[in-house]
């Protein structure tokens, strides 16, 4: 008991000292800072902090991978500075006091290829979709077979009669038979990532004798949109920064596989308050498939290029920025808004979000450069996937307008489209190499 005393007694005295010499706030300040921190090879990681006695070192001192700056001459912060990549235990001191200790992990340098391309975008769906019910016309009165059946919009099939079906010619045949023949077709069909299966009877049109389902069906999509990255170690891209969703279900398409081909912006739809603009674009002459799609998801869609593709302005590898790094202040964004020319436009980041997990929506930008507002009115359909750079490090994607502030909208934080394309950086193989598959 007495031990105990004595401790909280010499506390109560320090505690009392520190305040007398004004160093809780910098205690404040480290306390606030992320215990866990990951930075780039080569990259210095600044911690902000006005106190002239807090200095930085490393737990591992003999084989230290941190360049440490302390600051005993009162500079208003200091750097880490990253020399080799793996992993260091960082103790922050106030007067010989260890205050936190913050895990920094140090990444080996990773770059992509800026996009700003206009591209266009053609998807086969798994299966046939469903979008819609129609009426049949029949001796008996009017009757959609498939509502009947059960199915609804946005069901996907994928078999009939155990044999599977990837577009809609193949479904025909199958009617016929089976109106001919009286008897009902299995359906198996995809529902929320669940699998059914329905009976469905097809009926006679009196109009013109054949036999229908009453379905609206589709077994493609196609539009246009902006290239993100592309990883030249790879071949990997990424593009939009948000799903493709159908039109008429508006649920995500889900993707069989698909071609992105060259695109030209023919016009510009300005927005204006309450009405998004949108680009204006056609595929090119012959379309020439530039790569392949293997995903859709909420980041954005992903392939391989057939070879690479270049923007003109920023045609070299750059760094990237993850989430915890990125500032607000300026920026730019690439994108095309004529033609085929990129270009590189003014934009300032409003707000960031640190996300150690994926997510969507991880920045705000605004429009700030006078050309690309008067050509657009800000952030346009079709725009999505412009690629933002800040400091000359790819830091994420334009995703989605602000309908009542066209001038504003999202965007998506790079490291989590560099995921979805299958490119792992936080990984490293035996060897301690990086690797990206």
């Amino acid at each position: 008991m007495k031990r105990v005393k004595i401790r909280q007694f010499v506390g109560i005295l320090l505690l009392g000292f520190l305040i007398s010499l004004g160093f809780i706030k910098p205690i404040q300040d480290y306390l606030s800072i992320p215990t866990d921190i990951t930075v780039f090879q080569g990259e210095r990681l600044t911690i902000d902090q006005k106190h002239p006695k807090a200095t930085l070192y490393s737990s591992d001192q003999e084989e230290s991978i941190l360049s440490i700056g302390n600051i005993e001459n009162n500079p208003q912060s200091f750097s880490i500075e990253a020399n080799q990549d793996g992993k260091a235990e960082v103790t922050m001191q106030v007067s010989n006091l260890p205050v936190k200790k913050m895990n920094v992990k140090v990444l080996p340098e990773f770059k992509v290829i800026p996009g700003g391309q206009n591209i266009g975008v053609r998807l086969n769906t798994v299966g046939v979709l469903v979008v819609g019910h129609h009426l049949v016309g029949t001796s008996n009165g009017n009757v959609s077979p498939g509502e009947k059946a059960g199915i609804q919009v946005g069901d996907i099939i994928t078999a009939i009669n155990g044999k599977s079906i990837q577009k809609m010619s193949e479904i025909g045949p199958y009617v016929k038979r089976s109106g001919e023949s009286h008897q009902s077709l299995d359906l198996k069909i995809i529902r929320n990532k669940q699998t059914l299966h329905k009976k469905l009877t097809p009926v006679k049109d009196k109009s013109d004798s054949s036999y229908r389902i009453g379905l609206y069906i589709r077994d493609s999509a196609a539009g246009v949109g902006t290239m993100t990255f592309y990883h030249p170690d790879t071949g990997k891209y990424g593009a939009l920064g948000h799903v493709i969703s159908d039109m008429d279900t508006k649920k995500p398409i889900v993707v069989n596989d698909g071609q992105i081909i060259g695109s030209t912006v023919t016009s510009i739809e300005k927005g204006t308050h309450g009405r998004p603009g949108e680009k204006l674009a056609r595929f090119n002459d012959g379309e020439k498939v530039l790569g392949s799609i293997f995903k859709n998801t909420q980041y954005g869609i992903f392939g391989k290029l057939k070879a690479p593709m270049r923007n003109g302005i920023m045609d070299k590898a750059l760094p990237i920025k993850l989430s915890h790094e990125v500032k607000e202040g300026p920026a730019e964004i690439l994108t095309v808004v004529k033609g085929e020319e990129v270009k590189k436009y003014d934009v300032e980041i409003v707000s960031s979000v640190p996300q150690k997990f994926p997510a969507t929506k991880g920045l705000v930008v605004k429009i700030t450069d006078p050309d690309l507002l008067e050509a657009t009115g800000g952030i346009v359909q079709g725009m999505s996937g412009s690629p933002i750079i800040q400091d000359g490090k790819v830091i994420g994607a334009v995703t989605h307008v602000f309908v009542n502030d066209p001038t504003s909208g999202y965007g998506v934080h790079i490291e989590w489209m560099l995921s979805e394309a299958g490119i792992n950086i936080y990984e490293r193989n035996r060897n301690g190499d990086k690797v990206a598959s």
